[in-house]
């Protein structure tokens, strides 16, 4: 049962031009190695890169769709005012035809010469002259209202249908560029789990990939090892795949992922190949330490130090694993059997898993 959490992204609006670093090839042992698998390391920052990309697009897309509902909520109500608008054109246009319909059963279309005739005193006919007045007056006004009442029924139609068509044609080039990226990024992380694999069938990792760290400053002192993820298999649970219990916290992302330091740390291991496939170890103060498995690449080498939310590796689906994720582990020694429940271990640091 996966328990679904989404964080949200903590990238920078401009992108980052991802580079690559000379890097020293880690043989399983953690000793250096002959390099025969150190080739191609340019796919691991392809991936990095691409994944920033679809970060920035992903996030244009949903404010392009949360702009969208509010259009569609103006749309919404400017709809209700054109339709009380209409409604009052209706109502003016019944008054001019009641207006001319009374001057016509009073007399008002007669010459002057012949209302003077016609009446019976002076006071009438100033009367009856001012009445017409009064109503032409009237027959003016409403005429003039109902000008201008078709004038902003036009506007404010022609206003709606620009803005829809604008932000359709908006939504449209960023749902294409969304698209795009996302199959580059799937066909590089493809690439990348092929190099992954071989490394592992090699049993020697082809070297730490130096990718450029995200601007981000964080809070407190420690983080969550993926920002955006599911929960899959927790610690404890059982499983055919596992000689006994579940020994540490799945986290469900795609292959490419950056995986981050929890903690401040040094690496104390980084190895390819057995069940864990490619695999991270990291010391922290106070005798713990924190495993990072089943990954694509690294970015770190042995003996090496970190700091919290530092780009470690890539998340991948090496080793014993049915699928993209991170195995993330809490033990008290370097050594698999001394694993701690990593949720409250976290918790107890202020980061929540949910």
């Amino acid at each position: 049962m996966r328990s679904p959490r989404r964080h949200p992204l903590l990238v920078p609006v401009a992108l980052c031009a991802l580079a690559v670093l000379v890097a020293r090839p880690t043989a399983a042992d953690g000793k250096s190695g002959d390099g025969a698998h150190a080739a191609g390391p340019g796919v691991s920052a392809e991936v990095a890169r691409l994944y920033e990309e679809a970060a920035v697009a992903t996030r244009q897309y949903e404010a392009g769709r949360r702009e969208a509902d509010e259009q569609r909520a103006r749309a919404q109500r400017a709809e209700a005012l054109l339709d009380r608008q209409r409604q009052h054109l209706a109502v003016l246009r019944e008054d001019l035809g009641r207006l001319a319909r009374a001057q016509y059963r009073s007399g008002g279309g007669l010459p002057v010469a012949a209302q003077i005739i016609l009446a019976d005193s002076p006071d009438q006919l100033m009367r009856g002259q001012h009445a017409f007045s009064r109503a032409d007056l009237a027959v003016d006004n409403a005429i003039a209202k109902s000008r201008r009442a078709e004038t902003r029924l036009v506007a404010d139609e022609a206003k709606a249908a620009a803005a829809w068509q604008a932000l359709d044609q908006r939504n449209t080039k960023l749902a294409a560029l969304k698209k795009d990226i996302e199959a580059k990024l799937e066909s590089a992380r493809q690439r990348l789990q092929g190099q992954a694999d071989a490394s592992v069938a090699a049993g020697t990792c082809r070297g730490a990939v130096r990718l450029e760290q995200p601007k981000v400053q964080f809070n407190g002192a420690w983080v969550a090892p993926v920002e955006t993820y599911e929960l899959s298999a927790s610690y404890g649970s059982g499983g055919a795949r596992w000689a006994s219990r579940h020994t540490g916290q799945d986290f469900a992302v795609p292959i490419g992922t950056p995986v981050r330091a929890v903690g401040a740390g040094r690496v104390v291991r980084v190895s390819c190949g057995g069940a864990f496939g490619i695999e991270i170890v990291l010391q922290h103060a106070g005798g713990y330490y924190t495993q990072y498995a089943h990954l694509a690449s690294v970015a770190v080498d042995q003996g090496e130090r970190v700091t919290p939310g530092q780009w470690i590796g890539q998340s991948g689906t090496t080793g014993n694993s049915t699928g993209p994720h991170l195995h993330f582990e809490v033990r008290v020694t370097p050594e698999m059997g001394s694993s701690v429940d990593p949720v409250p271990w976290l918790t107890a640091r202020d980061v929540s898993l949910g």
